[in-house]
């Protein structure tokens, strides 16, 4: 004898007017036990992403914009900012300091530029003696003395793990 059920499976199907309807739900159901087989459990976790946080101080004004770049090498560093930064993140100011993160770096050799660009020109503006005229940082406490600090004056290493670090601009 068989069950009602069972007996709508072994009918033909042009005969069952059911077999539409369950074929397209198999089918759902197939598609289902394939995604959510195919998800891992860490999936579905939140993965941590370490990153390099710094943070501006001493922005003597609201004008413009604060740059900030990430060099890999000493390649235009730091006169060529814009072109020559492996990462630039460019922020409106609010305040008298500034964050910046970036995510995804690589464990390396690394410096950083910072500039308070006022006239939003992408550069260090400088005067007639080649004297900075706007507001500017570098990491590991480089300083200007007679020209902008070089790569190695202003380099960290960075381990991959979570690094905060802190330039005040000087102006």
């Amino acid at each position: 004898m068989r069950t009602p059920l069972l007996s709508i499976f072994l009918q033909k199907p042009e005969k069952s007017k059911m077999y539409p309807i369950l074929f397209n739900l198999s089918k759902l159901f197939f598609g289902l036990v394939l995604i959510l087989g195919g998800v891992s459990s860490t999936g579905f976790a939140q993965t941590e992403c370490s990153s390099i946080s710094v943070k501006i101080q001493n922005i003597s004004n609201s004008t413009g914009v604060i740059a900030c770049a990430i060099f890999e090498s000493g390649e235009g560093y730091p006169d060529k900012f814009m072109k020559s930064g492996s990462k630039i993140m460019i922020t409106q100011i609010t305040g008298k300091d500034a964050s910046f993160e970036f995510s995804d770096i690589k464990p390396g050799t690394y410096a950083i530029a910072v500039i308070h660009d006022e006239n939003m020109n992408g550069e260090l503006d400088s005067n007639l003696f080649g004297i900075p005229t706007e507001g500017y940082g570098f990491s590991s406490g480089a300083e200007v003395n007679m020209s902008a600090p070089s790569f190695s004056e202003a380099k960290f290493l960075y381990d991959g793990g979570d690094l905060q670090l802190s330039i005040a601009l000087d102006y």
